[in-house]
């Protein structure tokens, strides 16, 4: 009998520490979870280059911004954010920190590079998303310089003169004390697109310009200055202005040499602009 207790006994432990083996793979496994477990991290690293021939100058200002992009989230201030105020090289290295418990890990968050360099912006065609959303907490951000506002004046002002031989055309002529003028305006749908200006002051050289107009403002100026009707151009003076007359291009051309037009310049380009535009009747249909 005493001996059928030990044995009932021994069974008895035996099922206990089978049971103590058997949940020990349970709590590996579940340290093992936790250990596994995705741990958010407390930084953004990356490079930054900018592509192309049009570099930055060293006076170019960089920020670089954490940013939540999801719709919860729009118009909230950026995660983490550094400022470069000038004299960054590229490619340039960055590292922005944070506290993991700022990460909603059901939002959307990307690295954004604003670089402007004067009148010149540099825009990301890539975004760059981190963190979530199986995204790393690296960004390689590559940055694409943009048109500056004369630039694109200037681009859209060559594509418009490319158009004019389909516009309506009539010319005019005028003859000044110390001057013979004469003109073509070229318009659609009666307004006065692009007017080509010749005035020819005899021996004190000769002027070919183009002034463009936008809803009856000036926009664009393009004149040529010459010796005489048939000598190449010795200056080549740029302007352009917003409707409310703000300049925006202001360049002269000497040769291969270019440098900013000053403000009387411009300002008297515009005023040629205005006078010719009156001379040729303004925006009515002809």
């Amino acid at each position: 009998m005493r001996k059928m207790v030990l044995s009932v006994m021994s069974l008895a432990v035996l099922a206990t520490l089978a049971g103590c083996g058997s949940s020990a793979p349970s709590q590996d496994g579940t340290a093992s979870a936790s250990s596994a477990a995705v741990t958010t991290p407390s930084s953004v690293s990356g490079t930054i280059t900018v592509r192309g021939a049009i570099q930055p100058s060293p006076n170019a200002q960089l920020v670089i911004n954490l940013v939540d992009v999801s719709p919860s989230a729009a118009g909230s201030a950026p995660v983490a954010s550094k400022t470069v105020a000038s004299g960054a090289t590229f490619p340039y290295s960055f590292q922005l920190n944070f506290k993991p418990d700022e990460i909603k890990p059901a939002d959307l968050y990307v690295v954004k590079a604003i670089l402007t360099d004067g009148a010149r912006h540099y825009s990301m065609p890539i975004q760059a998303p981190v963190l979530t959303g199986g995204n790393k907490n690296q960004a390689n951000i590559e940055l694409v310089a943009e048109q500056t506002p004369a630039e694109k004046d200037l681009a859209d002002f060559n594509a418009l003169i490319k158009q004019i031989g389909g516009m309506k055309v009539s010319t005019g002529t005028k003859l000044d004390p110390n001057a013979s003028r004469g003109w073509q305006v070229f318009r659609q749908n009666g307004e006065i697109k692009v007017i080509r200006e010749l005035v020819d002051y005899g021996d004190k050289g000769f002027t070919s310009t183009d002034f463009a107009y936008k809803n009856g403002s000036p926009w664009v100026a393009v004149q040529q200055k010459k010796a005489n009707k048939d000598a190449a151009p010795s200056t080549v003076l740029r302007a352009s202005w917003t409707e409310n007359g703000m300049l925006v291009l202001h360049e002269q051309q000497s040769g291969n040499n270019t440098s900013d037009l000053s403000s009387d310049e411009a300002g008297s380009l515009r005023q040629q602009a205005l006078t010719i535009f009156n001379l040729a009747g303004g925006n009515k249909k002809k």
